[in-house]
């Protein structure tokens, strides 16, 4: 007895695999589709999508090449130097046409490509060695004066500020506050009457001290401190001292500082890292 034959029931797969097939596909664009929405959509990498300007950053006779936002804030900036040399934002003094100041953006302060930024500092061991016998002396300093008559009125500096403003002294702004200009101060007066100019060279961390005779090179860390008073009459004006040795004795004095580039100067000569 002949048995019916049945159809072979795994035979029709064709039209099954070319379902699978196209719903494989299906999903893998949609697979695909979902990635490239993905990267699309991602926004990490800020740095590439925002304008940014090349830095070369010099430190302790180091160069380093760093690019960044330019509208990084002076912070953003100490936090990036951080990251390359292992200083400390808080003990950086960091040198752009003067000192940089933390709350403007490289934009705003007109960094430009290619500039150089030039960084001061020490380890926190140097400072706290270095600067504890300067705090020191600056209270000393701070206590004598107020002991003592305003400067303007003692016998020694009248001498020199009778003879009136030299007429070639520099455009002074009271109440101001400004960045040191990239051109040396002149036009001042030193203790015995001459002439004196001041020109502060970031690059090599010094103070000029220019007369009609010569130049004397100070570096900025052996200045233990600034002192400044405004002069009586002439407020947008001030005498200021600085102090090459241990003693007041060693405090060399400048007449007719233009008010607006008082702070500025001690910023740079003293650094703002002195108090950490």
């Amino acid at each position: 007895m002949e048995t019916e034959a049945k159809p072979n029931e795994a035979e029709p797969l064709g039209e099954d695999v070319e379902k699978v097939d196209a719903e494989a596909t299906s999903h893998s664009d949609a697979g695909n589709a979902t990635t490239q929405d993905s990267s699309i959509s991602n926004g990490d990498n800020t740095d590439e999508q925002q304008e940014t300007v090349d830095l070369k950053i010099i430190w302790n006779k180091n160069k380093y090449d760093l690019k960044i936002p330019v509208d990084s804030t002076g912070a953003k900036l100490k936090e990036r130097i951080h990251s390359l040399t292992g200083l400390p934002p808080a003990m950086q003094k960091v040198m752009y046409k003067g000192l940089l100041p933390e709350d403007k953006t490289l934009r705003e302060i007109k960094v430009t490509n290619g500039a150089k930024i030039m960084v001061v500092g020490s380890t926190i061991n140097d400072v706290l060695a270095v600067n504890t016998p300067k705090e020191a002396i600056q209270q000393e300093v701070k206590a004598e004066e107020n002991k003592k008559e305003p400067l303007c009125r003692q016998k020694q500096h009248r001498k020199v500020l009778d003879k009136g403003k030299p007429d070639d002294i520099m455009a002074a702004i009271k109440g101001a506050k400004e960045r040191l200009p990239t051109v040396p101060l002149s036009g001042m007066f030193n203790k015995s009457g001459g002439k004196v100019r001041l020109t502060f060279k970031l690059e090599q961390d010094q103070l000029w001290i220019g007369t009609k005779e010569r130049t004397e090179k100070v570096p900025m860390g052996s200045i233990k401190n600034v002192v400044s008073e405004a002069i009586e009459g002439h407020e947008d004006y001030h005498m200021m001292a600085f102090q090459l040795g241990p003693t007041e004795a060693s405090q060399y004095w400048v007449y007719w500082v233009p008010a607006q580039f008082v702070d500025a100067i001690k910023d740079v000569v003293l650094g703002k890292w002195q108090y950490f």
